[in-house]
């Protein structure tokens, strides 16, 4: 196994979370790879983990100033992955100290940069981003966000502690229209497929449905929701972990156009 910084050899399996084989990704359409140029200037940063040759890992992160929370001097992760699909693309890496070396690679890039400490969300439920994993590796839940906890592990003694950045308004709900409103950061070809499946939902419906499309790539407008990735039908928030199928989405959009009449 080898880290190295992601460069132009590996940009395709990154763009797509070394998911190439799947078509499924292709719906999330090139949302990640323009996040991405636009993020590399603010300092974005990506390693690789190859396993003979082939991407097989990857962690991002970013100086918290353009991340979803609160701080100063401190470095977020917005996701670290290691392939584990059985029987496709490089196989299943899990379980081989993959994520471990990722992480150790980054907290040393960080604080080659001058970090104060390291910060990643992560999930109380035993799926992707596990809070638990973070915990193994020293790292401290110090903010809550609903299920998403906010975890840390500092590099300095005056490390100030990072907090979320918490939701301060949803889209309502229209007369005679349903609002469907897909917020989309970028970084994540998950919600990126959510978006473009709702928006194609959406556009079924003609002048019955209003879609908006809220790009919270722009730091401002991020700040002005405090919303980073959502879907919402009316005002309701929709679940898009796992990322709901087109069909389900249409449906949800369906149920609501159908209480107009």
């Amino acid at each position: 196994m080898e880290i190295i910084d992601l460069d132009e050899r590996y940009e395709g399996d990154y763009f797509v979370c070394l998911e190439g084989w799947s078509d499924e990704m292709k719906e999330a359409g090139n949302h990640k790879e323009l996040w991405f140029r636009q993020m590399r200037e603010k300092g974005l940063r990506v390693k690789i983990a190859l396993v003979d040759g082939r991407a097989a890992g990857m962690i991002q992160y970013v100086p918290i100033e353009h991340a979803f929370a609160e701080g100063r001097d401190l470095y977020f992760i917005h996701c670290i992955w290691v392939h584990g699909y059985k029987g496709k693309g490089v196989g299943d890496q899990r379980k081989k100290g993959i994520g471990k070396a990722l992480l150790a690679a980054a907290e040393e890039d960080a604080r080659a940069f001058g970090a104060k400490g390291m910060v990643a969300w992560g999930v109380s439920l035993p799926v992707f981003m596990r809070a638990s994993w973070f915990k193994k590796h020293g790292y401290l839940k110090i903010d809550k966000n609903a299920v998403a906890l906010l975890l840390w592990k500092p590099f300095a003694e005056d490390a100030v502690p990072p907090k979320w950045i918490k939701e301060k308004k949803r889209p309502e709900s229209m007369p005679r229209k349903t609002a469907v409103a897909a917020f989309r950061n970028g970084w994540c070809p998950a919600m990126n497929m959510v978006c473009e499946r709702a928006k194609r939902a959406a556009a079924e419906f003609g002048d019955r449905v209003d879609f908006q499309a809220v790009e919270t790539s722009d730091r401002s407008v991020f700040l002005e929701w405090g919303i980073a990735d959502a879907l919402f039908i009316d005002g309701k928030a929709v679940r898009t972990g796992p990322p709901p199928s087109y069909e389900k989405i249409r449906r949800k959009i369906a149920r609501r156009v159908k209480k107009q009449n």
